[in-house]
């Protein structure tokens, strides 16, 4: 039986749910968070399997100011409250992830947040505008903050034989001597790799994509230095190979062992036939959209591995349903920072911020500026040299500035694409074919750090800024990179950016 019509239920207490959680908290709004799990963040007591996150803990920075900060902190979730971050709880540069269940089991209680533990969900439907999940709980809106809880397991023949990432022993010693595949060319395929380099005869990691390096794409995601030293293996001829190619088919055999076929894609798809003791799939996570009602089912995209959300974390197809965490990473799929703590935190505030000012009359924050382009500029430079949103959400969430009458009006952190109308924006955001140049190579992008001139020219992050027009093309400004990312030069970054903006505000 309902018995209260919240005016949201979150399902989820990952990072994202206890993040959104917070701010509704603090807003006075009737909510429950709906948890699987007995206790927060249940997904950080499994993976990743090793236990050692990839998300830095960088505790000593040399800045005081704690927004410098979170620059360099990509596990803590926004609070006012100083004991809330995630640095104080561990001194690794890559903590532990039992470091990370604590923090948010402690995160939680702090907070005072509504859980319902051990409640997984299992069907949601709608009853008038309302959604309605398991018959139980009720709510005008609906927030789904589970994270990838599915594995993605490639459409292989024989593949239900193999191993998957999430349950496969992580023993080194059980391996001893045998040969392995690993399936997939992500994180948690080197991971395995590496666990297993001191015990396995032969270890090949297969896929048919080159493996991209976050170092070389700024995504971090790829594969990070911490997981590579199974490259040098390969490299050095210590019996450890990358195979690039598709995995074609895998055959069990009577003992127990595998045959497996690989096409190889740089001997023009040649097949081979190779035998393993163990064959372990590592292909990544899925959103599992199975609890939906047919009726309420979100449109999904990237081959479905994620629900389809418009720049207000809205499903595309269902009103009132709404996303947060690293299931928003269709918006910024392997480019941004979406799908990881220290991008979807702001991600999360942001749609906080859109909820408040779509059913509740609370506008989005804003400061008001003089018409002037110097202290609009000003202003611009305070915030590149100071956000850590605009930092970490790197071309997906931009300052907005508006001009009316003699004023400007200044709104932080929009998500980019719900703005309208004339606008400024300003964003950070890595230059163009970025991922396509060696940044190690001494020959390539050689920009002088003073040369405003040859701004755009840069592969690395810096600001850029953007007058919005109806039906016209934006004119464009680009602050040259800097090596320590302080753009305060008066000549080379305040004035080239007053210049444009004079222009722009006519």
């Amino acid at each position: 039986m309902i018995s209260t019509t919240y005016d949201y239920l979150v399902i989820g207490a990952g990072p994202a749910g206890l993040q959104l959680g917070h701010h509704l908290h603090r807003a006075g709004r009737r909510h429950l968070i709906l948890e699987a799990g007995p206790s927060p963040g249940t997904f950080f007591r499994t993976f990743p399997r090793h236990r050692t996150l990839i998300s830095i803990n960088k505790k000593h920075t040399g800045w005081e100011d704690p927004e410098l900060r979170l620059r360099m902190d990509w596990n803590s979730l926004l609070s006012d409250d100083p004991a809330l971050l995630f640095t104080g709880y561990s001194d690794r540069y890559f903590p532990d992830a039992d470091d990370m269940v604590r923090y948010l089991g402690d995160y939680a209680e702090a907070c005072g947040l509504p859980i319902a533990y051990d409640t997984p969900v299992r069907h949601i439907t709608r009853s008038g505008d309302d959604f309605v999940v398991d018959g139980r709980h009720r709510a005008r809106r609906l927030v789904v903050a589970t994270g990838v809880s599915r594995p993605n397991v490639p459409a292989i023949p024989g593949i239900e034989e193999a191993e998957l990432y999430g349950s496969a022993d992580t023993a080194p010693e059980s391996y001893l001597n045998q040969r392995v595949l690993i399936i997939g060319k992500g994180n948690s395929a080197f991971e395995t790799a590496d666990n297993l380099v001191e015990t396995a005869a032969v270890v090949h990691v297969a896929g048919p994509h080159s493996i991209r390096m976050a170092w070389r794409t700024h995504y971090v995601g790829h594969v990070r230095a911490v997981n590579n030293n199974f490259l040098d293996t390969y490299q050095l001829k210590s019996q450890n190979a990358v195979l690039d190619g598709d995995v074609r088919q895998i055959t069990r055999q009577v003992d127990g062992t595998y045959l497996v076929t690989v096409a190889f894609a740089r001997a023009n798809e040649i097949t081979k036939d190779i035998p393993y003791d163990r064959v372990i799939v590592c292909t990544g996570f899925r959103f599992d959209s199975s609890i939906f009602a047919e009726e309420v089912a979100p449109a999904l995209v990237i081959d479905g591995r994620f629900p389809e959300v418009t720049p207000a974390y809205e499903s595309v197809n269902v009103p009132g349903l709404y996303f947060a965490g690293t299931i928003t990473q269709s918006r910024d799929f392997k480019r941004g920072t979406s799908g990881f703590i220290h991008g979807f935190r702001y991600g999360v505030r942001a749609l906080h911020r859109i909820l408040e000012s779509r059913h509740h009359g609370v506008p989005w924050p804003y400061r008001e500026l003089p018409a002037d382009p110097q202290a609009v500029a000003d202003a611009i430079i305070a915030r590149v040299n100071h956000s850590s949103a605009l930092w970490q959400q790197f071309g997906l969430m931009s300052d907005v500035i508006t001009l009316g009458g003699d004023g400007a009006r200044y709104r932080e952190e929009l998500p980019v694409g719900l703005e309208e109308g004339e606008h400024i924006a300003v964003t950070l955001e890595y230059g163009p074919h970025h991922d396509q140049v060696d940044p190690f190579d001494v020959n390539v992008g050689r920009i002088r750090q003073n040369d405003a001139a040859r701004a755009a020219e840069g592969h690395y992050l810096h600001p850029v800024v953007r007058h919005h027009r109806p039906g016209r093309p934006p004119a464009v400004h680009h602050i040259t990179e800097n090596l320590e990312n302080e753009w305060t030069s008066p000549e080379v970054h305040v004035e080239p950016l007053r210049a444009f903006l004079a222009e722009a505000m006519g």
